[in-house]
């Protein structure tokens, strides 16, 4: 007997699609063959171990980083520095999105010790800044917000001098309840990544809304003006430069005060496909309007990821952006 498709049928609690069984749903045109890699995307592998040693030391505490899960090309630099993104609440995500390669399906209940995991590894490492992230978690009331919390609790109280950045979910339908939560135990830098121009939303991001992302970054700094808000975009997916520029424009609108523009990369064949390399000049063009528009701290280049050298930024470094 022939077995249905995994996206057609029920998904167990647990199971993991990735690849063709994630995106199928998702109206994408992969016919063309993939892009040629410039020069200038290029991936270097430190000598050493330090990698497997931060490797085997999140799997000892049953943790879970965004680097792995959603294969970032900088994930060797990062951990052979001895850093890394925490990915809490599983490294299972309840949405489809065209250009992540975290898997989706339904998720696993969420573990009461990871917080707890999560601050002895932190501490552990001996970082002095933590990027926090998260699969999005629809299935929860809260979208994971207490959790979030929890997390923040943990390390402030083994590490309170830890300085700590979150990389959100939309907590599309609890927003209001989201922002009460973790303006209650607030984070040093609130980051929600707006990902890519609205004209894309319905391929590269269709279980969000371009208005509820801006939206979420509006309303936490209301509730926290004194806090930094962040946001990423990714280029290359086919938007056009006046696109981006809008929304620049709109982030700016919504006082975000860092931004972070890096170039897309495709993490399988089954995958939104890169429509072109952004040349780094362009990247220094972004950088340049974000400047003009004001925002305080500015990571655009080829290889810019959401918490790449975030700690960097947070100290009002500009990554991979030629200084005047």
């Amino acid at each position: 007997m022939t077995q249905p498709h995994p996206s057609r049928r029920k998904v167990a609690i647990g199971e993991k699609l990735r690849g063709e069984s994630k995106v199928r749903t998702i109206p994408l045109v992969n016919e063309d063959a993939p892009l040629r890699k410039p020069d200038w995307i290029r991936v270097r592998v430190p000598a050493g171990g330090k990698i497997q040693k931060v490797k085997n030391m999140l799997r000892q505490q049953k943790l879970h980083s965004v680097c792995e899960e959603a294969a970032c090309p900088n994930l060797p630099e990062c951990f052979s520095h001895g850093t890394a993104t925490f990915m809490i609440m599983g490294d299972i995500c309840t949405r489809r999105c065209a250009f992540c390669d975290v898997a989706f399906g339904r998720p696993n209940p969420l573990d009461p010790e990871e917080p707890a995991n999560l601050a002895e590894t932190v501490e552990n490492m001996g970082l002095n800044y933590v990027v926090i992230t998260s699969v999005d978690r629809d299935d929860l009331k809260d979208g994971g917000a207490q959790h979030f919390v929890d997390c923040i609790q943990a390390i402030r109280q083994r590490t309170p001098k830890v300085s700590i950045e979150i990389l959100t979910p939309d907590f599309r339908g609890c927003l209001d309840e989201a922002v009460a939560l973790l303006s209650a135990e607030a984070p040093d830098v609130f980051n929600h990544n707006i990902e890519t121009v609205p004209e894309l939303y319905k391929t590269v991001r269709p279980g969000a809304r371009y208005e509820h992302s801006l939206k979420l970054l509006e309303v936490f700094k209301q509730h926290n003006p004194h806090l930094p808000t962040k946001s990423g975009i990714m280029v290359g997916l086919g938007e056009t430069q006046s696109q981006v520029e809008s929304t620049l424009q709109d982030l700016r609108a919504h006082q975000v005060d860092r931004i972070t523009i890096g170039q897309y990369l495709q993490p399988s064949p089954h995958h939104a496909p890169v429509a072109r390399y952004v040349h780094p000049d362009e990247f220094n063009q972004y950088a340049e309007l974000a400047r003009e528009l004001g925002f305080s701290s500015i990571a655009s280049g080829p290889m810019v990821r959401s918490s790449y050298h975030a700690d960097l930024q947070h100290q009002g470094v500009n990554v991979g952006v030629k200084e005047k």
